[in-house]
């Protein structure tokens, strides 16, 4: 069968969506006059922004009357869920390391999960164009992290190839500088397999993603495991336990081709399709002809280690920015997300008005908020607090691996930083450039906030990557903000004269004429309590003028305004977060001073 199903997978950065471009022009899947935007796969307007690629997306191309099917993956930690998932739809995997920074922690995760399952992987060195590149090095990491990882013989006999994927060209010499991408079209068609299935047996296809359309409905991608299925089709859907959920036609067969989806009159066993006409069946059901009765097993997927609260939006300004505000629509759309993401896992409080949204990491329930805040929803988001379980020493939290290069003159900040927050070090080595590269095993609770801080300790010129590793025991407590925070105590517009005797109590994060309320933080205490003040108070006028020209126009320092992710990271256990489609609002859980300090007092008291 002139077909190949491969999976593009890397640590986040390392070029896999550039990679995907250049094949697209180089197979001809593009006319030569046809304008197509950089990094064609990242779709939507958040990984556009952010230049990180979120959902996993499959594509098609044609070499020489073969078709590839490739499936695009993230690599970020967070959403390691969409690449475990993809996993079982491809026979061959392409693992793209960085010539200069090496195996980092995602390679090692997902090339875990490719090599669990048998895959065998083609090894790409990108970028070795870099001035810094050291792809031999680089190699002998990638075996050394294979040979940890278990891999068999075969998959330790791996292909390897030196490319850069921006310009274009791949070839077996680390000095190859010129050329095109045709030796890794020849790895692929020669060392994938094509997919050994059965096409005379009945239909059976696993979801393995779920996409809606305001035409067709339910879109449901994965690859057709056995049969062949034709358009009107009587199937039906079977769960896990092989109960039937519900049964249909397909009504309509996608194929992908380049970044289309095309119609298709029928589909064989082994081709990445969609299908729509099912309007309950979701991710990990068996889609199937109605003969089948034994479900696909679907892969297990890792769980979540991190939740935040997603509360109805209660402050004083609820309901003058956003569309969606009420419960339900919030629980909707969150059981939607749910549904679709199989890394998230959403619990209905006993209130009805707050929902527990556990997932990966910060990074991942910070793309679902701003994602919700673009569609008009209105939240009020709390501290992210690690999942606990209960294992045989007794309690034990996540852990997580977290690699971090930094200046050599920054480092001893760094450990210092990382010791506080109960980190060990596990490894320290220069890794060229006047840098260092150290590893610590870290619980996830001292990790929550800590990166603002780090790019602010290094000059923003630190990396961090970040990796969940195990549950081990609980460390005890782990000390969070130092300094306290400047509440509002009143309703009314920020001030100019008032927040001009403020600036000497703190950071301020509120411009004269901004909206406020009782509760609300405006700033950052310079000491370690919370100060209530009045950012609204305005001069007293008289009839007698200032000494000097005091009276001129008050100069204030640019507030502190804060993205989602800063924000999130930064409040405290009994503060909040309020997101409204146009605004990002710090407040105190309890707007009322005195409920603020009855609620302190039966903490302590417990």
């Amino acid at each position: 069968m002139n077909l190949r199903n491969i999976a593009i997978i890397a640590h986040v950065d390392h070029g896999k969506t550039t990679l995907v471009d250049q094949l697209f022009r180089q197979s001809g899947t593009f006319r030569d006059n046809q304008r197509v935007e950089e990094r064609a796969m990242d779709s939507n307007d958040l990984e556009k922004e952010r230049g990180i690629t979120i959902l996993a997306k499959p594509t098609s191309i044609e070499w020489q009357g073969i078709r590839i099917n490739i499936v695009d993956t993230p690599g970020h930690a967070d959403f390691g869920g969409e690449v475990e998932r993809i996993l079982s739809m491809v026979d061959g995997v392409i693992l793209l390391v960085d010539a200069a920074e090496g195996a980092m922690p995602q390679t090692k995760f997902v090339t875990g999960k490719a090599l669990a399952l048998g895959l065998r992987p083609i090894v790409v060195v990108n970028k070795i164009d870099r001035s810094d590149a050291r792809a031999q090095e680089v190699l002998d990491e990638v075996f050394d992290l294979f040979v940890s990882l278990d891999a068999t013989d075969e998959q330790l006999d791996f292909p390897v190839l030196f490319a850069s994927g921006r310009n274009g060209y791949a070839g077996d010499n680390p000095d190859v500088r010129e050329g095109t991408l045709e030796p890794l079209f020849q790895k692929i068609v020669g060392h994938v397999p094509p997919p050994a299935l059965d096409e005379e047996a009945p239909f059976s296809f696993l979801v393995t993603l779920l996409d809606r359309d305001n035409f067709l409905g339910r879109i449901l991608t994965g690859r057709v495991q056995s049969g062949v299925v034709k358009v009107n089709q009587p199937i039906h859907a079977l769960d896990q336990e092989g109960k039937v959920i519900e049964t249909g036609r397909a009504s309509k067969l996608m194929s992908f081709r380049g970044l289309e989806r095309v119609p298709v009159e029928e589909a064989r066993a082994g081709d990445i399709i969609s299908l729509a006409g099912l309007a309950v069946a979701t991710v990990a059901n068996t889609i199937a002809d109605v003969a089948v009765e034994t479900p696909i097993q679907a892969q297990p997927i890792d769980p979540p280690t991190l939740s935040m609260r997603f509360a109805v939006n209660d402050s004083p300004m609820a309901g003058r920015e956003g569309s969606k505000v009420t419960s339900r629509m919030i629980r909707d759309r969150l059981f939607r997300e749910a549904e679709s993401n199989v890394a998230i896992k959403v619990t209905e409080a006993a209130d009805k008005d707050s929902f527990e949204v556990a997932g990966r990491g910060e990074l991942q329930l910070g793309v679902l908020i701003e994602t919700m805040r673009r569609e008009g929803f209105e939240l009020g988001i709390s501290r992210p607090r690690v999942l606990f379980r209960d294992g045989d020493a007794g309690r034990e939290e996540p852990y997580e691996t977290v690699v971090i290069d930094v200046d050599e003159e920054f480092s001893g900040t760094v450990v210092d930083k990382m010791n506080q927050r109960k980190a060990e070090m596990t490894d320290m080595r220069p890794s060229g450039g006047g840098k260092t590269r150290i590893t610590f095993s870290a619980p996830s609770r001292g990790l929550i906030g800590y990166h603002g801080e780090f790019l602010s300790d290094t000059r923003g010129t630190g990396i961090m990557n970040r990796l969940f590793e195990k549950y081990g025991p609980y460390k005890g407590q782990i000390d969070g903000r130092k300094n306290g925070v400047l509440i509002s105590n009143g309703s009314g517009e920020a001030n100019a004269y008032a927040l001009g005797s403020l600036e000497e109590r703190g950071i301020l994060m509120v411009a004269p004429g901004d909206p406020l309320y009782e509760g609300m933080i405006i700033g950052e205490n310079a000491k370690t309590d919370d100060l209530e003040v009045n950012p609204m108070k305005a001069k007293q006028l008289t009839n007698f003028r200032a000494s000097g020209g005091k009276d001129d126009a008050i100069r204030l320092t640019p507030p502190k305004r804060m993205t989602l992710e800063q924000a999130i990271a930064y409040i405290d256990d009994d503060e909040m977060v309020e997101v409204t489609p146009k605004s990002i609002r710090l407040r105190k859980r309890h707007l009322d001073p005195h409920e603020r300090k009855r609620a302190a007092r039966s903490k302590e008291a417990a």
